[in-house]
């Protein structure tokens, strides 16, 4: 008999095996949807690699060696269903990043605890189908989601409460058609801290998970929270240190650029992240660029991410969690970060500009397919005021933001939704 015979016949290692392809296509799918939340593509290697072990596992679940067909049908669509809503569940909150569903949306606003609704499913298909291997995967898929939640539930810890502004409160009055009480059920705010005529907010630090933010600007079309403007105030001071540090070129870039000329070193109101570009060019390659972001990350405190194929690196506000819960961030609805666009010297149709990869605005298209500014609006940088201290920026920063916004003094809320657009005017008039 060989190895596969025995494993199949053996139930304890028919089961482990089970477990382990569960637990191999968990963590290959939580490291997928990472791209969806960053607004990136999926990478198609990566997605090959997930599906592929996503099939493994109903495979074996099914693998019914005594069976004439080989494969137990009922058994393969009970771990199929089973499979795909699990990890729809897992996905919801990075695929609400963007527009979703009613579905996407209930699960995204329940993502603490969501997975425990598959308990009562995973009970009744282990009990009807007594077999060892799908027993095995429902096991270690409800033993991951209970892991889950308790640690969800054990970072709810107390929140220090943050006064909103007097434009947060108009904006969120304006948004709720002046019921905030009924605003806040129906949208499941649980940051929001009402008692009577107070209106505060239970802030997100290191320690506990992030508001999702992104859900409440740009869907829900209120100011960032208090908290995340002050997080995003201390994440760029500390990537403006750090990209110091390792001696790279860098400068403020899209939305926080414009903050910082229209608004007077200030965010955006609406603002959900910290733009910033880094030239990659010489010394500066991009393994010394993510290895010191990276060092600096895992020595401070912040979770580093890297994309080299995109030409993108993220630098959170949330710490860097141990394997194998390191990736299990990417189930949060919200994240405080810095998006660093990488930049390289090229030409382009006989001048020499700075190139990404990934667009942005209206920035033009280069000769390679890619996007860039002419050099002479960037180098040598300059700096700005923002949001309390000096920082690197473009050394024609109208130019540059003209050149990507047009006119970038008119008031556009990009990305927010267009019913809280509407409501947002009303303040302005």
């Amino acid at each position: 008999m060989n190895a596969f015979a025995a494993a199949v016949a053996n139930p304890v290692a028919a089961g482990l095996i089970g477990a382990a392809l569960y637990c191999a296509t968990y963590l290959a799918f939580v490291r997928l949807v990472r791209f969806p939340r960053n607004w990136l593509p999926y990478r198609p290697s990566e997605v090959a690699v997930a599906g592929s072990l996503a099939a493994l596992t109903i495979a074996w679940a099914a693998f019914s060696p005594a069976s004439s067909d080989l494969f137990n049908l009922t058994t393969m669509a009970v771990a199929t269903a089973f499979l795909a809503m699990a990890l729809l569940i897992i996905a919801a909150p990075s695929i609400a990043f963007r527009p979703a569903n009613a579905v996407v949306e209930l699960l995204a606003k329940n993502a603490e605890h969501a997975g425990l609704w598959l308990l009562g499913p995973a009970l009744i298909a282990g009990l009807m189908l007594p077999d060892i291997k799908l027993q095995a995967i429902l096991a270690a898929a409800m033993v991951l989601e209970i892991s889950w939640a308790l640690r969800q539930y054990w970072r709810r810890q107390p929140r220090q409460l943050y006064a909103l502004t007097s434009s947060d409160r108009s904006v969120l009055t304006a948004q709720a058609k002046g019921n905030l009480k009924a605003f806040q059920t129906r949208h499941s705010i649980r940051e929001l801290e009402l008692s009577g005529d107070e209106v505060a907010w239970r802030g997100c630090g290191k320690n506990t998970p992030p508001c999702p933010f992104n859900f409440y600007v740009n869907r829900l079309g209120l100011n960032t929270a208090p908290c995340c403007r002050e997080h995003m105030r201390d994440i760029s001071h500390y990537v403006a240190a750090c990209m110091t540090e390792i001696g790279a070129v860098y400068w403020l870039e899209g939305g926080s650029l414009l903050g910082a000329i229209r608004e007077d070193g200030q965010l955006l109101e609406w603002e959900d992240d910290i733009d910033i570009s880094v030239l990659v060019d010489g010394d500066m390659t991009w393994d010394r660029l993510a290895t010191g972001l990276r060092e600096c990350g895992a020595r401070d405190g912040y979770y580093v991410d890297t994309y080299e194929h995109e030409g993108f690196v993220t630098v959170s506000f949330d710490r860097p969690g141990s394997w194998p819960f390191r990736w299990d961030r990417n189930r949060f609805r919200g994240e405080v970060r810095v998006d660093i666009a990488i930049y390289r010297h090229a030409t382009s149709h006989g001048e020499a500009v700075l190139e990404r990869r990934s667009h942005k605005g209206d920035m033009p298209t280069t000769e390679s397919g890619g996007y860039g500014v002419p050099c002479e609006l960037v180098l040598p940088t300059s700096t700005i005021s923002f949001v309390g201290a000096e920082i690197s920026c473009p050394n024609k920063s109208d130019t540059y933001l003209r050149m990507i916004y047009g006119d970038f003094e008119t008031v556009e809320y990009t990305y927010v939704d267009a019913a809280a657009v509407q409501n947002r005017s009303q303040i302005e008039l």
